[in-house]
């Protein structure tokens, strides 16, 4: 991993370098990803196979609900109780996020309303292949389900033509009935124009690697997608002298196993520590079945950071903007309200990313790549659309009409003008 010192006078150009150089693999992907859509798009069904032989050795683009059926089947009973814990705890959160409608009546008897309205449909990317998400089924859905969204299809690549099944219980557990065995740009390309096989939808949402995200942005403006960037994974993690290196060192290795392109940073101020941990990653490294892909991560993208005053550290993780934050300090009471970029923070030693990721109840689809600098996690927010009604008394135009009428009117738009002017009665 990557070490820097605060103290040191180029230590902000380092640090800006190793986020850009980052993000500039993140962003690479673009061109390869901008051909497959084409293809898709020209090609639909065709195209769609072409690439999952290729990429998945996938031949099944949609599974037949017996195969799902069987599917489930064989999936251990603890893990299906264990989604259903996770269920009802992200539903229970995500439905206090409901809005309510506005109505507002004024003294001329205008009525100016402002509604929610749940989009008609969306797809949820669900990452999978070689590993796969039940969780992220559930951090997808449910908010849409929530919203009221009633067309909710789930692409997820499989792998040889078989879908993990605890992703197909999580789905069924949604009342998802729409299932494609699709993934990648071209999965992306199919929900946005559609197929013979696939009807296109409104919006698309779900985390995945450097290449799913490069696709999105790719669609966005055919085809709504949320407003941020989700994913590669980050974590950037705050801690102390009082902190467990053991436990650090593996929130770590948590996250540097999701992806080669994942982000792990880690900040303190005492040196001891960052020591400490980084001899402990070594060692744990070994224990985990993806040790080649958390070795590549942390040596390609992690940082350790001797940063020597709180100040320092609340301005270089609002810099960061991370995905996951973890204050895994004594006293971060007195620097979390200091810390406005981030997607989700977790407040000391034992609220931790992993908790996060699969049943305390908040959502895991978070704002990666500095997004979090401008934009939020998935919420039942995403998946509504929110529309103005307005109902004009006669009285309300003829009174607000001639302030109307002056500033279309200094605007140089005289035809607005006009169209209000038409309305006044005549004196």
């Amino acid at each position: 991993m990557k070490v820097l010192d605060s103290s040191k006078k180029n230590f902000g150009k380092l640090l800006d370098n190793l986020l850009l150089q980052r993000k500039r693999k993140v962003q690479s992907s673009f061109v390869s990803v901008t051909n497959i859509i084409k293809d898709v798009k020209k090609n639909g069904d065709k195209a769609l196979l072409k690439y999952e032989k290729k990429f998945n050795k996938n031949s099944v683009i949609k599974p037949s609900s017996n195969q799902i059926q069987k599917s489930i089947q064989s999936l251990n009973s603890i893990v299906k109780q264990s989604i259903d814990t996770a269920y009802n705890r992200i539903y229970k959160f995500h439905s206090l996020q409901k809005f309510k409608n506005i109505s507002y009546t004024d003294k001329f008897k205008n009525k100016l309303e402002y509604k929610y309205l749940p989009l008609e449909s969306v797809a949820i990317y669900v990452p999978g292949s070689t590993a796969s998400y039940p969780s992220s089924v559930l951090m997808n859905a449910i908010p849409a389900i929530v919203a009221g969204v009633k067309r909710i299809v789930m692409i997820n690549p499989g792998y040889k033509g078989k879908q993990n099944p605890a992703v197909l219980y999580a789905a069924k557990k949604c009342k998802i009935k729409e299932i494609y065995s699709i993934g990648g740009p071209s999965a992306i390309a199919a929900v946005s124009y559609g197929t013979k096989k696939i009807k296109k939808v409104n919006k698309i949402v779900g985390p995945g690697n450097a290449y799913v995200a490069a696709a999105k942005k790719e669609v966005f403006g055919d085809v709504g997608i949320e407003g941020m960037t989700a994913g590669p994974s980050e974590v950037t993690i705050v801690c102390d002298k009082h902190s467990n290196p053991e436990w650090v060192a593996s929130d770590l290795i948590g996250q540097a196993e999701h992806d080669d392109l994942a982000q792990c940073i880690l900040i303190s101020k005492d040196k001891n520590l960052l020591n400490k941990v980084r001899t402990e990653i070594i060692k744990q490294l070994k224990e985990i079945p993806r040790e080649t892909i958390a070795k590549r991560s942390l040596q390609n993208n992690g940082i350790l950071m001797h940063v020597n005053s709180d100040k320092k550290i609340i301005d270089i993780v609002n810099k960061i903007a991370p995905e996951h934050l973890e204050l895994n300090v004594k006293n971060y009471k007195s620097i979390v309200s200091k810390i406005k970029n981030s997607g989700s923070i977790c407040l000391g030693k034992y609220a931790i990313m992993a908790m996060t990721d699969y049943n305390v109840g908040s959502n895991h689809v978070l704002p990666t790549n500095g997004s979090a600098k401008y934009s939020s996690g998935i919420s039942v927010n995403e998946f509504y659309k929110r529309i103005s009604y307005i109902n004009l008394s006669k009285k309300g135009i003829e009174s607000l009409g001639p302030s109307v009428i002056t500033l279309a009117n200094y605007e140089g738009l005289v035809g607005h003008a006009q169209s209000v002017l038409k309305r006044i009665r005549r004196k």
